[in-house]
């Protein structure tokens, strides 16, 4: 390994952007937000170190052996957020980045591309949530920002959102990439003549600056590694990575099964899982490192844990070989849970997928699981440890690959004709992880708040009348505009003491139930008892939903609510009780309690696929 000759900016985008430059499959995917982005600039402006490259020299002949990557140009977070594979690249000599990518994809989507993320508060499927900014810094602006720490102002815009500031007169938004067609003194010139700031000292002193930055100062340091060993490569990726705290170990043994898968392209196939797994129903949140830690715990192995030692070429070999049935467990797995309701909103715990996948796989069992008369007491009983485990706080934290060792010993001894709920609470209490619910645990429960993730198992266990396949909403029984409208309020004759206590109660438990996405936009804030005389052409239909639904007593309007909201929270408290009161499993002998398995020494029972 010998240190280079730097090279400038301008010089580090050609090579890219000619594949001389390229990322080797060991690579991560680019992490880095708009803010990282604009604070790489602002250090370079400011003459700021931003550390040494490590490149990989691939010899001529050589480049057939391995996979490589584009770098990423115009990110966009839904539509382009993997880089692209470059494909065959001819018989000559090319260069891989081991340490560096996300400082030279910065530089390339800043000075050559766009970032495209999504607008806060806005549905993902909607394309306006995601427009296209390009990076843009303000002439006019040069001095310690304190709050943001930067000298220099960039910003990624829109083209009418930098016209508009440029309007304005505070600021003039330079669009950073135009800069690379400045190669002499006359064309800044004429640059700051095109934006009509020529007189402005502050303005060419900023723009001098980004010219040299990117045409003149060598800035690009770097070590270049000419092994073509790619064992001895994947060791020096390692050691250079490991240290970092953004790239994780998912990182790097998605990184090692690139390397070493022969059929499939591992970063892609992921990848790709991971995103249609996220795109089910009404979306998930899963990672790559969930699927990664699913393939350990399906293969059998006794060492769950994110090692690299965990991930050897052995490791990597069953993986690929075992690939359709880990995605096929996978992919049955996240239609269940959809089929029950979850999604990123409800799901408090990724990682109840991990048993539920090991379970489909050891069985065997395909789509026709989710609907067939056959299965609809075991998927029953699956729902309901779903809802316990999920609403129990504590059980999917610390002691997670413990947790999911011992589940899979029982799973395979005891989960050949069905689901083993008894044997699984009986592991579960022996790790300190029991689904009994104390006194207090329950009035934590009914006391839940509007937007906690525990609230839908919760609710769904109790009031299990709505379809959750169906799109459906946590809806207020009283409307909480209407309970935190102190004016209304009054006006029913409410006293004013009791004001802060209704405007509380709006948002809990016992003021919520499950409705029908469609029914509850249609409710909107009508009362409850006027929604019903509308929804419900009988009484005895009504009578029936008030019945089910713990909603009898329900009042004409706002003078019983408080009445109304103690008497359902007390039924509430009672179905609970019956539910999750007595634990399903047996006491717990001390001695039972769990002990040390040495890190070199598998699991006894744990067969894999």
């Amino acid at each position: 390994m010998s240190f280079q000759t730097p090279i400038t900016i301008a010089s580090a985008l050609e090579r890219i952007h000619r594949r001389e430059y390229v990322l080797p499959a060991i690579q991560r995917e680019f992490v880095w937000s708009r803010d990282k982005i604009t604070r790489l600039f602002d250090s370079l402006m400011r003459g700021y170190p931003i550390g040494s490259f490590l490149m990989w020299q691939v010899h001529e002949g050589n480049d057939g052996r391995f996979t490589f990557y584009d770098f990423m140009r115009d990110y966009h977070e839904r539509d382009n957020a993997h880089c692209a594979p470059t494909g065959p690249l001819g018989h000559r000599s090319i260069t891989a980045i081991l340490d560096g990518q996300q400082r030279l994809t910065a530089l390339n989507i800043g000075l050559c591309g766009s970032f495209t993320g999504k607008l806060p508060r806005m549905w993902a499927n909607n394309p306006l949530a995601y427009p296209k900014k390009v990076l843009y810094l303000n002439l006019l602006h040069r001095g310690q920002d304190d709050d943001l720490g930067v000298e220099y102002d960039f910003r990624f815009l829109t083209p009418a959102e930098a016209e508009s500031g440029n309007e304005d007169g505070d600021a003039h938004w330079y669009r950073v990439q135009d800069v690379r067609e400045l190669r002499s003194t006359g064309d800044m010139i004429r640059e700051l003549q095109r934006h009509g700031v020529v007189g402005d000292e502050v303005a060419g002193d900023v723009l001098t600056r980004l010219h040299d930055v990117v045409h003149v100062t060598p800035t690009v340091n770097f070590f270049l590694e000419e092994a073509q060993e790619l064992e001895k490569v994947l060791n020096i990726f390692i050691r250079v990575n490991s240290g970092g705290a953004v790239l994780s170990y998912s990182d790097l043994l998605l990184s090692v099964a690139t390397s070493q898968w022969v059929e499939r392209d591992a970063r892609e196939t992921i990848h790709r899982l991971v995103d249609e797994l996220n795109g089910v129903a009404q979306g998930f949140a899963f990672s790559k490192d969930l699927v990664l830690k699913t393939g350990l715990v399906l293969l059998g192995k006794g060492d769950i844990r994110f090692k690299v030692d965990n991930f050897d070429r052995a490791t990597m070999t069953d993986l690929e070989k075992h690939w359709a049935d880990i995605e096929g467990a996978l992919r049955l797995g996240v239609a269940l849970l959809a089929d029950f309701g979850f999604s990123s909103v409800t799901l408090t715990a990724n990682s109840v997928l991990i048993p539920l996948a090991y379970y489909l796989n050891r069985r065997g069992l395909k789509d026709s699981y989710r609907t067939s008369d056959a299965y609809r007491d075991d998927r029953a009983a699956i729902r309901r440890w779903l809802q316990r485990s999920l609403m129990k706080s504590g059980v999917w934290g610390s002691g997670l690959d413990r947790l999911l060792t011992g589940l899979r010993a029982v799973l395979q001894k005891e989960g050949a004709q069905g689901w083993p709920t008894e044997a699984i609470e009986r592991e579960m209490a022996r790790q300190g992880k029991s689904l009994r619910f104390e006194p207090t645990e329950i009035e934590d429960l009914l006391d839940l708040k509007y937007g906690s993730k525990r609230l839908f198992p919760m609710l769904a266990m109790l009031y299990p009348g709505v379809d959750t396949r169906d799109q459906f909403h946590e809806d207020h029984i009283f409307p909480r505009s209407t309970l935190r409208a102190r004016a209304k309020l009054r006006a029913a004759g409410l006293p004013e003491d009791a004001l802060p206590l209704i405007e509380d109660y709006a948002d809990r438990a016992a003021n919520l139930q499950l409705l029908r996405g469609p029914e509850n936009i249609s409710k909107q804030a009508t009362l409850p008892a006027a929604w019903l005389e509308k929804h419900f052409e009988s009484a005895v239909t009504r009578e029936s939903w008030l019945r089910d639904y713990d909603a009898t007593g329900l009042p004409e309007g706002l003078n019983g609510f408080l009445e109304f909201y103690e008497a359902r929270r007390a039924r509430m408290r009672q179905r609970l009780t019956r539910l999750l009161g007595a634990s399903q499993t047996e006491a717990v002998d001390a001695t039972d309690a769990p002990q040390a398995v040495p890190d070199d020494e598998p699991d006894p029972g744990n067969e894999g696929l």
